[in-house]
């Protein structure tokens, strides 16, 4: 596979359980250390170090794990210093910056308190807290927010993209939780079978014809075509979502236009919305309603009954896109 991730941004990697996720996230820091290939991090191809080399880039690397990881004989002070021990960092610096990560991460007053005695969320601030400990440039995070609650989880996520932000720091995440995706990320990618099936930034996929990000994010029900009908899915960003495009295509070509299911949400910062919908008439009959819709900014996939589970292509570039992404 080929990933690129821009410095700065926060990158999902989507796929179920077995895809490969935690594996590629693992090879980021030679946690796990590939076969051939490289693997670049600001600059530097990991696989060409050893040693003490290896150590200090990693230094610039944190993680956080799904099961946090901590240190149940230690403080949430003694688990967030235990890396800057490591590191040899002086005992006064040390508890410097301690007590300014835990403030950071809102754990000021749990300095003294054992893991044990905290939550679930307050566990992974601790996390996340070990993990910046070196000032890393890159963080990795595996299913961090899948063993919390809604609330917690996106809390969790709000002080990941809080970081982002003020630290500049470059976020490479592994899920399986759609919210995560749309909470936080500016790209993603779709993992199967230890392969990227699509990747770039999300509101482009999302605008994309036949987009696995879009029906996994925007789920419509199932549906046939039925004889004598068109049934689309019509996926619309920015402000395309204010425009009343059902009604203008109904008032214009005289149509009853059927609404099956849609939903409008904010992903990556953006309202993006989706929706199914049914115009009698076959596609030929409606090339010119389709038209219509394109040219009004919106991205038109013509479901078929060959073709129910993955929509026909509308542009050539787009299918020669999935075909070099696979």
């Amino acid at each position: 596979m080929d990933l690129t991730v821009a410095e700065g941004e926060v990158f999902g990697v989507l796929g179920r359980s077995g895809a490969g996720k935690s594996t590629l996230l693992r090879c980021v820091n030679l946690l796990e250390r590939p076969d051939e290939g490289r693997v670049v991090v600001d600059g530097q191809d990991l696989l060409a170090l050893r040693g003490g080399g290896l150590r200090r880039v990693r230094q610039g690397i944190g993680m956080i794990h799904q099961h946090f990881g901590l240190l149940g004989s230690r403080t949430v002070a003694g688990n967030v210093a235990f890396p800057l021990e490591v590191m040899g960092v002086p005992r006064a610096e040390r508890a410097r910056r301690v007590a300014e990560l835990l403030e950071l991460v809102g754990l000021a007053e749990h300095a003294r308190v054992y893991p044990a005695q905290i939550s679930g969320g307050q566990k992974q601030r601790v996390g996340i807290a070990r993990a910046l400990a070196g000032r890393p440039k890159v963080l990795l995070s595996d299913e961090a927010t899948s063993a919390l609650d809604p609330e917690t989880t996106a809390s969790i996520l709000e002080l990941l993209r809080d970081l982002n932000r003020r630290l500049g720091l470059t976020i490479l995440l592994i899920t399986h939780e759609m919210d995560v995706v749309k909470r936080i990320c500016d790209s993603a990618a779709v993992m199967r079978d230890g392969r990227l099936t699509e990747s770039g930034p999300v509101t482009r996929l999302l605008a994309r014809p036949g987009s696995e990000l879009a029906r996994d994010l925007f789920p419509l029900p199932p549906a046939e075509p039925r004889a004598g009908t068109t049934l689309i899915e019509v996926t619309f960003t920015g402000g395309a979502t204010d425009e009343p495009f059902v009604s203008a295509l109904a008032r214009k070509y005289s149509l009853d236009v059927n609404i099956l299911g849609g939903a409008v949400e904010t992903v990556a910062g953006e309202r993006v919305g989706r929706l199914q919908l049914e115009l009698p008439g076959d596609p030929d009959t409606n090339a010119a309603q389709l038209a219509f819709l394109r040219d009004s900014g919106l991205t038109v996939d013509v479901r078929t009954p060959a073709a129910t589970a993955n929509p026909t292509e509308t542009n050539p570039a787009d299918a020669a896109s999935r075909e070099d992404a696979r």
